[in-house]
């Protein structure tokens, strides 16, 4: 099974538990926290990669006001479904949402900013993804905000946890020839590098006692002759 049909058929069928954990009290200032990091302003656009059912839309929609545009990508129907609902509900007309690849964004910059949360550790090629996203908002932010494995010495008990969580909820899981959480950890590695490469006035933040990340940079702009 390819990467985007296991992902679709995963968090199809689990599309309302996961809706129910992405907008726990908790976690709630985690987003918001994502969401400050793009420092977007009044009438901004930004793009939420892998928008899953829309937890982070309210926080997006309350930076960029109604004179903004937030723009939510997934790939799975179900996820999209009840992020609809919530931008239906709320009576935003701003706010819209896209099944699509967020590799392959159906998105023509630019844009002020880029979000991606909890998404670019089940990329094949999370680096060129991470790389076309900063193609999208030359001037503008992009932010990450992934799980990780805790190197506090009071965290280490739970790293154990934290892998069988990995493991469960990766698309299309199985017994893995290795740790199941070394494979997803490479991927958010490739990711915040290429983030790394491209941007400047970066910050990186931690959670949760250190198990969750939030990096996020300034895309220079482009010269006129594109240098």
């Amino acid at each position: 099974m390819d990467p985007v049909t296991a992902t679709q058929s995963f968090y199809g069928r689990w599309a309302r538990l996961y809706d129910v954990i992405a907008t726990a009290p908790g976690v709630a200032s985690w987003r918001r926290r994502a969401a400050d990091s793009l420092d977007i302003d009044p009438g901004d656009t930004v793009v939420e990669m892998g928008c899953g059912t829309g937890a982070n839309l309210p926080f997006l929609r309350e930076r960029v006001g109604p004179d903004g545009t937030v723009v939510g990508i997934d790939v799975t129907r179900e996820l999209l479904s009840r992020a609809r609902e919530r931008v239906e509900r709320e009576g935003w007309t701003n706010v819209s949402v896209v099944q699509a690849d967020a590799t392959q964004p159906p998105i023509e910059g630019p844009v002020d900013a880029v979000l991606g949360t909890f998404v670019v550790g089940m990329f094949p090629d999370p680096a060129e993804a991470v790389a076309d996203w900063c193609d999208l908002c030359p001037g503008g932010r992009v932010a990450l905000l992934n799980f990780q494995p805790s190197d506090r010495l009071l965290a280490r008990p739970l790293n154990l946890a934290f892998e069988g969580f990995v493991w469960i909820s990766a698309p299309g899981w199985s017994l893995p020839e290795e740790r199941p959480v070394a494979p997803f950890q490479r991927r958010v590695s490739a990711a915040r590098t290429a983030l790394a490469d491209r941007t400047v006035d970066r910050i990186y933040r931690e959670f949760a006692g250190g198990y969750l990340g939030l990096v996020a940079g300034r895309v220079p702009k482009r010269s006129p002759s594109g240098e």
